[in-house]
């Protein structure tokens, strides 16, 4: 059964709830990135259009000190965002009380009040069900179109759907029906490709992909536990030594379906190495450090890729952060997207950060807005914020 949708709501006149993601990167007051804000402009725009009032909900940052706070400042999203389409915007700087009620009050059909960041409000990370229930108070239907808060129970994700009618937004709808295909129904041949520094951070999903796909090739800092664990001399690697039993598990699991590097490049240094080199996978020099695949295993990892219908991507394939550590990275994000008849899905995070800035993002089929969340959807795990919305 499918979710209640945007489109399932009779809009017009309502006062509508809708939680956005707004968490933009933004330094000395100005925003540096605004997918974010683009990604919601249209289930924003569909309810401006269709005569709703609509009140956005986000947050920005994390807020744990005053300075935080005045860091993290929602006001120049409004701004943002009263530039990037046409109906008028009013930010409110309250997330309770009369001014913010009065502005709501106020508000004529097609027109939008922006809040002041919800995690002001210490309520808000702890799903407190007096504020759910006091911003719910303020509308008479909610929408989710936060993708990158979906899997946290808070206040503004599952405490206001507790009381109004609720449904998905079109980007929480589209990260459902793509990553849910490719979870439950996914065109085969389907290669996962995981990367990333940590093991730990991707247990679940490692487990469940190795159920579903027909391949898992593992790249980034966690190979070289996996290296480890069969024995391999790693040097000066990441490593999480309690995680090798783990990895021998999911490499007998795994047989014939889970890939790793077959070379790597290590370096004498982390920063301002002075010997940079290539050597074989499980044969890194003492005082040396794995911190890219190597050029053979870019090459494995394109051959099992090959005649792939579904690709899911979540992770580097190194410190693709520095120039000479990418190689890895680019040559695998240039390889999905140049995947001819295949969907092509990253996961949010560095993947999705690898491929806006190797000018590759369009090429992609989908590029989820919630690194986490998407992460924790592959596992097969249920995200509160999705789990609250009714089905039709």
């Amino acid at each position: 059964m499918a979710k209640v949708t945007v489109k399932d709501l009779d809009v017009k006149g309502k006062h509508v709830i809708v939680r956005v993601d707004f968490n933009v990167p933004h330094k000395d007051g100005k925003i540096t990135d605004d997918n974010r804000i683009r990604a919601a402009l249209p289930t924003i725009n569909y309810l401006t259009e269709h005569g709703a009032k609509v009140l956005l909900l986000s947050h920005l940052g994390k807020i744990k000190t005053e300075e935080d706070k005045a860091k993290n400042d929602m006001s120049i999203v409004a701004t943002r965002l009263a530039e990037l389409q046409s109906a008028p915007v009013k930010f409110v700087n309250a997330t309770r009380g009369p001014e913010l009620e009065e502005a709501v009050k106020e508000q004529k059909d097609g027109s939008i009040v922006l809040m002041q960041n919800t995690r002001y409000e210490k309520g808000e990370t702890k799903n407190d069900p007096e504020l759910g229930k006091y911003w719910a108070s303020l509308g008479d239907l909610f929408v989710e179109d936060a993708f990158g808060s979906v899997h946290r129970a808070h206040a503004s994700t599952v405490g206001i759907p507790t009381y109004l009618p609720s449904a998905l937004g079109f980007l929480v709808e589209k990260e459902v029906n793509v990553l849910g295909k490719a979870l439950n129904d996914p065109q085969r041949p389907f290669v996962a490709i995981l990367g990333g520094a940590k093991v730990s951070d991707k247990i679940g999903v490692i487990e469940n992909l190795l159920k579903i796909a027909d391949k898992v090739l593992i790249g980034g800092g966690m190979s070289y536990t996996f290296s480890a664990a069969v024995g391999g001399k790693i040097g000066d690697s990441l490593l999480e030594a309690d995680k090798e039993d783990l990895a021998r598990e999911f490499l007998e699991k795994g047989k014939g379906k889970l890939f790793l590097p077959v070379d790597t490049v290590e370096a004498n240094a982390f920063d301002n190495a002075t010997d940079v080199k290539v050597v074989k996978a499980g044969e890194v020099d003492d005082g040396y450090q794995g911190l890219d695949i190597g050029p053979e295993t870019v090459k494995l990892f394109q051959k099992e890729l090959e005649g792939a219908k579904t690709v899911f991507w979540n992770g580097p394939m190194g410190v693709f952060e520095k120039p000479e550590y990418a190689k890895g990275t680019e040559a695998i994000c240039e390889t999905l997207a140049n995947l001819d008849g295949a969907t092509t899905i990253i996961g949010g995070g560095d993947s999705a950060s690898a491929a806006k800035n190797l000018g590759f993002a369009d090429k992609f089929s989908h590029i989820s807005t919630g690194g986490g969340a998407s992460l924790e959807y592959m596992e097969g795990k249920e995200l509160p914020g999705i789990a609250v919305i009714k089905e039709k």
